[in-house]
């Protein structure tokens, strides 16, 4: 019987793109800014089953750039909230909520597969997940995580910094070993030389696809003013509830439209269209 629900999706991708979808099993790592908004678009393809992995809470200060900042959501669990919006779109979604950060110790359970089913890596027909959509902002998990996607040939889209930028048509994939403009991704890119062997050839690709954007961050000065510089003797900024670099949902969801198009394109098949 068709799924009226999901009925312009194979209009979109072609007749059996729904059913496939039905039957794939995507890993969002990450329920924030980029990572709320990939939850929305998957569920909202028809994507049958869902792992969501995050620890954090909502804040009023995620009002600005995540989905589920609403009044009466502030406090419970990213993970739940966004769960219980994914079974709004799709009663019929399978969907995994694990209020827990990812770690080094329990990478390869929540990745790999454990012993407990809320915890496995593996769809209802036995597979490993079909994606894993990396939206975290930890340099040493993400670097892990992409890390072991690959070696378990497991197909992984990774996340850039969506924060400091203002121009989504900016924003963009190539291949890991070739973005630009995200500090973050060339520390990733430089671990995963450094710790793991990736090649350093520049003729060569990792063969995992990321998500940038090509514009400079902006960075907040002590004035109030914000501009294309660091302040000198800065840390690492990011977004969190406690400040940092700023970010507006134009930007984050863009993030996530794009890296969802990318996870869609590798669970059906399809090829990514040419960059600009």
């Amino acid at each position: 019987m068709k799924n009226e629900r999901f009925a312009g999706i194979d209009r979109l991708y072609g007749a059996g793109a729904a059913a496939r979808l039905a039957r794939a099993h995507v890993c969002v790592v990450g329920i924030g800014g980029v990572g709320s908004w990939a939850v929305e678009a998957l569920a909202r393809a028809g994507v049958g089953e869902l792992t969501l992995i995050d620890a954090d809470d909502v804040c009023v200060s995620n009002t600005n750039r995540q989905l589920h900042a609403l009044d009466g959501e502030y406090g419970k669990a990213k993970v739940e909230v966004m769960a219980q919006r994914a079974r709004a779109i799709n009663p019929a979604i399978k969907v995994h909520a694990i209020a827990d950060f990812l770690t080094s110790s329990n990478l390869w359970q929540l990745l790999g597969g454990g012993e407990r089913e809320s915890y496995s890596a593996h769809s209802a027909h036995g597979e490993p997940f079909d994606a894993v959509l990396d939206a975290c902002d930890s340099l040493n998990i993400k670097v892990e995580m992409i890390a072991f996607c690959k070696r378990r040939k497991i197909p992984v889209v990774v996340s850039g910094s969506a924060g400091g930028r203002i121009d989504p048509t900016l924003v963009t994939t190539r291949d890991l070993s070739k973005t630009e403009h995200d500090a973050m991704l060339a520390l990733v890119r430089q671990r995963l030389r450094d710790d793991y062997g990736w090649t350093r050839n520049p003729k060569r690709y990792f063969g995992v696809l990321a998500v940038f954007s090509r514009e400079n961050a902006n960075y907040p000065q002590a004035d109030g003013s914000v501009c294309k510089t660091r302040m000198s003797g800065e840390g690492a900024l990011k977004l969190d509830c406690s400040g940092g670099l700023g970010a507006a949902t134009h930007v984050t969801g863009t993030f996530a439209f794009v890296a969802v198009a990318r996870v869609i394109g590798k669970i059906l098949g399809t090829k990514s269209p040419p960059r600009a």
